[in-house]
C-alpha cells in the first residue's frame, strides 16, 4: 500500500489498498500495519497492567480498597462507554487522524498517571487514559478493512486477533516485570510512564503513514445520531459500573437497579435505532452489518471467548498473588506460556490443512475448557502445580486462540469497506464487555467460593479456584456447542 503526500490543506487522498499479491514489494503497508497493532497493544496493555501493580499503588498513595478499584476499572468504564462513538467519529474526521487524535490523548494521560501524586488524581487520569483509547482502537480494524485487500487483510487480522489476546497477558507480564525492577525507585509509575515514549514514536510513524483523509463518500455525510449515542452511553454506562464495582462494594441494591436500568435502555436504544433505520436514517450500527452472514454467532462466540479469557486472567492472578504468595514478577511471568502459545497460533492457523479450518473454532473452545479445567486441578489442594501446569497453561493459549481468531476473521473478512467502521466499534465493544462480564461474573464466584471454605489461604484459594475452573470450562464448552451448530450450516 502506498500513501500519497498531502501538499495542501485539503482532505488528503485515500490510501490506496495493500496487494495481496505482492506483500514484499513495499514495506509500507508493514509499517502501517505495525504502527497501528503497537497502539493496540498499548491499549490492552493497560488494561491488565495495573492489577500486579495495585498492591504497590496502595501502599505508596495511601489509597483505599475502592480508590484502587477505580483505578483498575475506571480505564475500563470510559473505554467501554465511548468505544461505539470513537468508530462514528473515525467515519467523520477520518480513520487515521481520529486514531492520531486518541494516541495522543492516551499518551498525555499516560504521563499524567505516572505523575500523579495522590489517589484521586491518579482515578482521574485512568478515565482520560480509557477515553483515548476509546476514541484510538476502533479505527484499528477500520484502517485494516481499507487499506488491506484478499489473503493481506486475512492475515491482517490474524496479526490483529493475536495482538488483542496476547496484549492481556503480557499486561501482566510486563506489569510484574516493571514493578519488580522499581527503576529508579519509582515503583509503579513505570506501568504508565513506559507509554510515553512509545507513544511518541507512534505519533511519528503515524502522521507519515497513515491515511489522514475521512472516509468515502456516504460515510462522510452520515449523522453523528446523538440521541442513539446517548441512549447507548447510558446502557453501556449503567451496566459497566456495577460490574467492576459491585463485587468491591458488596453488590448493594444501587448496583442491581442500575444493571435493571441497564436492560431498559438497551431495549429503548434498539427500538430508536430500528425506527431511525425504517425513516432513512444513519443508526450507529447500520442493520446490513447486523445481518451479515455469521455476525450474530460471531458476537456470541466473541462473548464467551473473551469472558474466559479475563476471567482465567483475573482469578489465577488472584490466586498465585494472594493465595501462593507470589512476588509481581512470577506472577506476571505464569501467564507467559499462555501469550507465547496464543500469539504463535492465532498467527499460524491460516497455513493448517483447509480440512482442519471449519472444526477450528469448537475445537478451541473444547481445547479452552480442557485447559482452564486443568489448571484448576493442578493447583488442588494448594500446591504449585508442577509440570503439567503448563501443559494446560499452553493448552489454554491455543484454545484461546482458536476459539478467537478465526471467529474475528470470518466475521470481519468479508465486511465491505464501507461498513468497516460499524463492525470494529460493534466488535471491539463486545470484545470489552466480554472482559467485563468475565472479571465481573468469576471474579465474584472466586471471592465468593474464598469467604466459604476454611483452611490455609493456599488451600482455601485452590479451591476457589477449581471452582472457577470447572464454571470457565462449561462456558467454553458452551462456545463449542456454538461452533458445532455453526458448522452445520
Amino acid at each position: 500500500m502506498t500513501t500519497t503526500p498531502r501538499t495542501g490543506p485539503g482532505p488528503a487522498p485515500a490510501a490506496t489498498p495493500a496487494k495481496s499479491e505482492a506483500p514484499g514489494t513495499d514495506n509500507r503497508p508493514r509499517l502501517l500495519l505495525a504502527v497501528v497493532l503497537a497502539a493496540l497493544f498499548m491499549a490492552v496493555l493497560d488494561v491488565f497492567i495495573v492489577n500486579v501493580a495495585a498492591p504497590t499503588m496502595g501502599s505508596e498513595l495511601h489509597a483505599s480498597g475502592a480508590d484502587l478499584q477505580l483505578v483498575v476499572a475506571g480505564y475500563a468504564i470510559t473505554y467501554s462507554v465511548l468505544l461505539i462513538t470513537g468508530a462514528r467519529l473515525g467515519d467523520r474526521l477520518g480513520h487515521g487522524r481520529v486514531h492520531l487524535y486518541g494516541l495522543a490523548l492516551f499518551t498525555a494521560a499516560s504521563l499524567a498517571c505516572g505523575l500523579a501524586q495522590g489517589a484521586t488524581e491518579l482515578i482521574v487520569f485512568r478515565l482520560v487514559q480509557g477515553a483515548g483509547s476509546a476514541v484510538m482502537i476502533p479505527q484499528v480494524l477500520s484502517i485494516i478493512q481499507r487499506a488491506f485487500t484478499g489473503e493481506a487483510r486475512i492475515r491482517a487480522l490474524g496479526a490483529y486477533s493475536a495482538v488483542l489476546a496476547v496484549g492481556a497477558a503480557a499486561g501482566q507480564i510486563i506489569g510484574g516485570v516493571l514493578v519488580s525492577a522499581d527503576l529508579f525507585g519509582t515503583g509503579w509509575r513505570p506501568v504508565f510512564l513506559v507509554n510515553v515514549p512509545v507513544g511518541a514514536v507512534l505519533l511519528v510513524l503515524g502522521r507519515r503513514v497513515l491515511p489522514p483523509g475521512a472516509g468515502s463518500g456516504p460515510e462522510r455525510s452520515r449523522g453523528m445520531d446523538l440521541p442513539g449515542l446517548v441512549l447507548l452511553a447510558a446502557a453501556v454506562s449503567l451496566l459497566t459500573i456495577p460490574l467492576v464495582l459491585g463485587q468491591e462494594e458488596d453488590w448493594p441494591l444501587w448496583s442491581w437497579l442500575s444493571l435493571a436500568a441497564a436492560v431498559l435502555l438497551f431495549a429503548l436504544f434498539c427500538g430508536y435505532e430500528a425506527r431511525l433505520a425504517r425513516r432513512g436514517g444513519a443508526p450507529i450500527v447500520a442493520p446490513r452489518v447486523l445481518r451479515h452472514p455469521g455476525m450474530g454467532l460471531a458476537v456470541l462466540r466473541i462473548l464467551a471467548v473473551m469472558a474466559v479469557n479475563a476471567g482465567f486472567l483475573f482469578t489465577l492472578t488472584l490466586h498465585v498473588q494472594s493465595g501462593l504468595g507470589y512476588s509481581a514478577l512470577r506472577a506476571g511471568l505464569t501467564f507467559a506460556p499462555t501469550a507465547v502459545v496464543f500469539g504463535a497460533v492465532a498467527l499460524t492457523w491460516r497455513r493448517w490443512p483447509a480440512a482442519w479450518q471449519r472444526a477450528l473454532t469448537p475445537a478451541g473452545f473444547v481445547l479452552t475448557a480442557l485447559g482452564v479445567a486443568g489448571v484448576g486441578l493442578a493447583f488442588h489442594g494448594g500446591g504449585d502445580g508442577g509440570a503439567q501446569l503448563y501443559v494446560a497453561y499452553a493448552g489454554v493459549g491455543a484454545g484461546l486462540a482458536l476459539a478467537f481468531s478465526p471467529t474475528l476473521t470470518g466475521a470481519l473478512a468479508t465486511v465491505r469497506p464501507e461498513d468497516a467502521a460499524d463492525a470494529s466499534g460493534l466488535l471491539a465493544t463486545v470484545t470489552q464487555l466480554g472482559q467485563l462480564l468475565g472479571v465481573a461474573a468469576f471474579g465474584t464466584l472466586f471471592l465468593n467460593r474464598l469467604e466459604s471454605v476454611g483452611g490455609p489461604q493456599a488451600y482455601t484459594s485452590a479451591e476457589a479456584l477449581s471452582a472457577c475452573a470447572w464454571a470457565l470450562a462449561a462456558t467454553a464448552a458452551a462456545g463449542a456447542v456454538s461452533g458445532l451448530v455453526l458448522r452445520r450450516r
